[in-house]
């Protein structure tokens, strides 16, 4: 007896529902955590909504068109979308098309349109990771063939976004493409020893910058200089410990009232700590908790090793992100100026999340069970 039932499913509605969910509690936390912001910056105390609302739509409508678009169509496109996207990571370099924010140049402007193709860059990496080790499956001990060429242009992805200045997004990209091509099945050493040999350069990277390693030194004790470079870690310690278990309710917050810096996208984590408490963000664990729960199970039954190895880079892509954003918020990790998936208020990184979203769905929606 086949171990397959020869029947398509419909897209997960789990994950779907999941997603919808994440992206209501993101509109509600946007509003409460920016109004006063923006009354005091923009005099309408609705102008972030409003640009988070119109970029959701957006982004909506890319989630549905990546939904009906068969996604083995995505691995034809893959270098053309890779070619692209380098094209705009060096385009982000020239001052006369792109905008400078805190000493960093991330993003492209179009008229009025900003354009992050760094966030491109994510979703460019993980097609090209996926067609590669599908054309490589059978050359996946080899370090020549199978690990050399998704290393280099891992790497140059990688220096390209780390000149930006975007320290948090290269190691994304890096972890998430690790994590695909080790569950692929390359040689661990091969990954152990790229891991040993990028050490030096990580390190070089963080001395290098002055505001890199105040992150580091602030990270390991944001109580020794509260003031400046540990501010945005205790600011974050304080909303979470004002929220307590049931927190102070909805749209009480105190931190975002100009102490806790970026609560509308960096530390939006911490404001829902402060008005929900305990429980709300237990509550956003568990919706990503699902969320990842549904892209592997997704993995696990897609009809071929293309949309395997696809939906885990997505899902992976997402869960790496949102885990690392809560991380930052409770101090576990140093802060690395990454948004929380769906939450925070939208942009170019909303956009491409919701299209990951609507290819994994796409996946779902061919897959067998087993």
């Amino acid at each position: 007896m086949s171990t397959h039932r020869k029947k398509q499913y419909g897209c997960d509605s789990t994950l779907a529902w999941t997603l919808a969910a994440l992206i209501l509690s993101g509109i509600v936390m946007v509003f409460s955590s920016s109004a006063v912001y923006a009354q005091e910056t923009y005099q309408d105390s609705f102008y972030l909504l409003k640009r988070h609302v119109a970029w959701v739509l957006l982004g909506t409508g890319l989630l549905v068109f990546a939904r009906k678009f068969d996604y083995h169509r995505w691995e034809k496109l893959t270098l053309p979308i890779m070619a692209a996207t380098f094209l705009l990571l060096l385009a982000v370099m020239v001052p006369a098309l792109s905008k400078e924010v805190g000493g960093a140049r991330r993003w492209l402007t179009l008229g009025g349109f900003s354009l992050q193709p760094s966030e491109i860059a994510k979703f460019a990496v993980i097609l090209f990771i996926a067609k590669s080790m599908v054309k490589r499956a059978d050359k996946l001990k080899s370090f020549a063939y199978g690990y050399l060429p998704n290393l280099i242009v891992l790497g140059i992805f990688f220096l390209l976004i780390l000149l930006q200045p975007d320290f948090g997004t290269a190691m994304i990209i890096s972890i998430v493409a690790f994590l695909m091509l080790y569950v692929a099945g390359i040689r661990k050493k091969f990954l152990f020893y790229s891991v040993l040999a990028v050490i030096p350069f990580l390190v070089t990277a963080v001395m290098g910058a002055t505001y890199r390693t105040r992150r580091i030194l602030s990270f390991l004790d944001p109580w020794a200089d509260p003031s400046d470079s540990g501010f945005q870690a205790v600011q974050s310690f304080l909303a979470f410990g004002r929220g307590g278990i049931w927190g102070l309710g909805l749209g009480d917050s105190r931190q975002k009232l100009f102490y806790l810096p970026e609560a509308h996208t960096d530390f939006i984590f911490s404001v829902i700590g402060e008005e929900l408490g305990i429980i709300g963000t237990l509550g956003i664990v568990l919706l990503f908790g699902i969320l990842i729960w549904r892209g592997f199970t997704i993995a696990s039954q897609a009809k071929d090793l293309y949309g395997t190895h696809l939906a885990i880079g997505l899902t992976l892509l997402v869960g790496v992100q949102s885990f690392t954003n809560m991380g930052v918020a409770v101090g576990v990790l140093p802060t690395k100026g990454l948004t929380l998936p769906f939450i925070s208020l939208g942009g170019s990184s909303l956009l491409i999340t919701l299209l990951c979203m609507g290819v994994l769905l796409n996946i779902s929606d061919h897959s067998v069970r087993r």
